[in-house]
């Protein structure tokens, strides 16, 4: 008798190997061609598994999104933590911010694209702010013309992120061209020499 794939895996594995699963087929793959039944059968279980654990396709994209956040956030910290405030952690974060984009470019259009997933998600919002965080940190003390401005606070960290995930966005997206080896010709750093910190 042949035994049902389904059964190999106790409770709450197969939620995560779905998961994983989602994560290496969006990178093979690309977000557009993404499907429930591929995941699955990736994982070696029926195409109606997934739905004991994720309402439909959405449900996963959002829990690969949520994953995804959590990456980036340990993506960014590298090279962070003992740093004192100033530039050398502002730019480990955004240079972590860059590589993550570039080594998982599926997963990051995924991750702020607000069609594909449940933005509403309480997951996935503590992930995507968990994330946010670490931008909004360095960005305190930012040395920046507009930074004492009326919304000062948010003006600059949302003037860093932008700057940061456009630069990374237009990398992917090939508007900007990088060395042979596919890495960018300029690093966060050198595209931020002005900035310093108030001290």
């Amino acid at each position: 008798m042949k035994k049902d794939p389904e059964k190999k895996y106790h409770h709450g594995d197969l939620k995560l190997a779905l998961i994983e699963a989602g994560l290496a087929e969006l990178e093979e793959k690309g977000l557009a061609q993404l499907s429930l039944r591929s995941i699955a059968a990736r994982v070696g279980v029926s195409h109606t598994a997934p739905k004991n654990h994720f309402d439909g396709l959405r449900g996963l994209l959002t829990a690969i999104a949520a994953e995804g956040f959590r990456r980036h956030t340990i993506a960014m910290r590298q090279g962070v933590e003992g740093e004192p405030p100033g530039k050398s952690r502002l730019n480990a974060a955004c240079n972590g911010y860059l590589r993550f984009a570039l080594e998982n470019p599926e997963l990051f259009k995924l991750m702020f694209s607000g069609t594909m997933c449940d933005i509403d998600d309480p997951d996935l919002k503590r992930a995507a702010w968990s994330s946010y965080e670490v931008l909004r940190d360095i960005a305190r003390g930012l040395d920046w013309d507009k930074a004492t401005d009326p919304g000062g606070p948010w003006r600059t960290e949302w003037m860093l992120w932008s700057m940061v995930h456009g630069y990374a966005t237009l990398l992917i997206e090939q508007q900007i061209r990088r060395n042979e080896d596919g890495t960018p010709i300029f690093d966060m750093a050198e595209l931020m020499p002005g900035f310093g910190y108030r001290l």
